[in-house]
Order: structure tokens, then C-alpha cells, then sequence
């Protein structure tokens, strides 16, 4: 169980998402749902995608031999499965059974002089078809695209300052403004949908991502917790904090999810290698 304030109080599924024998989830980097209530797990183990039933039994898996270094999955409202990889420098868009559509980037090749990609790190897709993408180790930039995957502008560059980044590791857009975790600026930086600096996010720990759901922020923390804030990045409640590899506690989470029910699920990497789900408490 972790406790939290404004009413804020989870409880954890211990055991969810036993695997088949012989299979290992090894890192897992991201959780996503589609709209059949299928949770995909992108991970660097057995199998890259995993997906499960929302009680955590396994449906299916794909992508073996697909992908370099997986790092973020995304769905989008066509149940399209969208999959960063900050190995190949590449992000793809497949069908739910694993079946490509489409290719963004050159495999193994990576982007010159801030040019898409260099060792990108996650996405954001809009009702409208345009989305944006952090494109974080290397090129420390965000691109926004339009519908047809053309490459509208972008912005950023290394450093601390405003509108900079070092790794920007994961976007978010509500309404009229864009959400990014600066990973190690320990930040998150807020801007307008044209990429106009607008105001920062401090008192994070490595922020992985950035997820919101009814008004709250989700921020998954690599120093082992999960912060939660409100619609103006004021703390309600952290979830962990001492790092642990016992039910409820968090040795490294990467992606974080929060479905229709309000429960949550977080994605853990390095020596994390799990994925926990905790319901909310009435």
C-alpha cells in the first residue's frame, strides 16, 4: 500500500503480470492500453512487446528481431502502436498484431547537426494526426510533425537554460500547452504548442515522463518514485521514494499509465525490470 494526501491512496496488485515459463520481461520501458483495455509492455527481455489483459494474464507478444533498443510505446486512437527505439534512431507505427505501417527515421542511422533522429526517446500523438517527439540523448531536441508525417519545426539544444534540455525524455500536450521531462535537469519544462518557453517544473528526480489523467500529472522518477502532481505542478502526492525491489516500492521507473478505472501501472528499467499496477483506493 502507498499512501498519499488529497485523498490520494493506492494500493498495489502484487503478483500482476505473471509470465509464460522461460519468458523474462528484462527492462521494461513503457506501458500503454488500447481501446480494448490491452496493456502493451515494450521491453528489452524475451519478447519487446508483451500484452496483457488488464488482470495481467498474457495475450500475445511480437517484435522479436524488430527492434535495437526499445524505449517508448504509444497508441493512438486508430489503435495504431506506435514504438520509439533510441537504438536505431528510428520511430515506427505498427497494427496491434505487430504489423509495420510506418517508418520515421533511417535505421542505424542517425540524424546530423539536430536533424530527426538521434537516439530519440518517446512521443506524443494528437487527436488530429500531429504529434511530437523527444528526440533526447544525443540531439536534445523536441520535433513537432503534422498529420502527414512531414516535419513542421523544432527546438531546444543541450544545456540548462530556458527552452534547453539535457535529454528530454518524454512530451505531453493538454490543451494548449506542451509538457516535457528534462530528465537530468530534473525538470519538467512547460511551452506553448509552437515551442515558446513558457515556465518550468522543479523538484523532480530524473523525470522519465510525463502522463496526465483526471487533471493530475504522473511523472515516473529513475531514482525509484512516482510523483504526482496537479494541472499546475503542485505536488499532491509521491508514490516510493527509498528505492526497493518489494511490492510497492520502485528500484527505477520509465512510463507510467493510467487507465479508464483510474488504475496505474508503471513500466521499471535497469534492475527494476517489472511492471507494477496499483488500483486506487475508494
Amino acid at each position: 500500500m502507498r499512501d498519499g494526501s488529497e485523498g490520494l491512496v493506492y494500493d498495489v496488485v502484487e503478483g500482476w503480470g505473471p509470465l509464460p515459463e522461460g519468458w523474462e520481461l528484462g527492462m521494461a520501458l513503457a506501458v500503454a492500453m488500447d481501446s480494448r483495455d490491452r496493456v502493451y509492455v515494450f521491453c528489452r527481455g524475451t519478447h519487446p512487446v508483451v500484452v496483457f489483459d488488464r488482470d495481467g494474464g498474457v495475450l500475445d507478444s511480437w517484435g522479436d528481431g524488430v527492434f535495437t533498443t526499445p524505449h517508448y510505446i504509444e497508441i493512438d486512437r486508430h489503435d495504431h502502436v506506435w514504438c520509439t527505439d533510441s537504438g536505431d534512431h528510428t520511430v515506427r507505427k505498427f497494427t496491434t498484431e505487430g504489423e509495420l505501417l510506418l517508418t520515421l527515421g533511417v535505421k542505424d542511422v542517425p540524424g546530423e547537426e539536430g536533424a530527426p533522429f538521434n537516439r530519440p526517446t518517446g512521443t506524443f500523438l494528437l487527436p488530429s494526426g500531429e504529434f511530437y517527439v523527444a528526440d533526447g540523448y544525443v540531439n536534445s531536441r523536441v520535433h513537432k510533425y503534422s498529420a502527414d508525417c512531414e516535419l513542421e519545426f523544432s527546438w531546444g539544444g543541450p544545456g540548462d537554460g530556458p527552452g534547453e534540455f539535457e535529454i528530454p525524455h518524454g512530451v505531453w500536450v493538454e490543451g494548449d500547452r506542451v509538457y516535457v521531462a528534462d530528465r537530468q535537469n530534473n525538470r519538467i519544462q512547460v511551452f506553448t504548442l509552437g515551442g515558446e518557453y513558457l515556465e518550468e517544473w522543479g523538484d523532480l528526480l530524473q523525470p522519465c515522463n510525463v502522463f496526465m489523467a483526471g487533471g493530475r500529472f504522473y511523472v515516473p522518477e529513475l531514482q525509484g518514485r512516482v510523483t504526482i502532481l496537479d494541472g499546475d505542478g503542485g505536488l499532491l502526492t509521491r508514490l516510493g521514494g527509498e528505492r526497493g525491489h518489494e511490492p510497492g516500492k520502485f528500484y527505477a521507473p520509465h512510463g507510467v499509465y493510467v487507465d479508464s478505472n483510474g488504475d496505474l501501472y508503471v513500466a521499471e528499467t535497469l534492475a527494476g525490470a517489472r511492471v507494477q499496477k496499483f488500483v486506487l483506493r475508494d
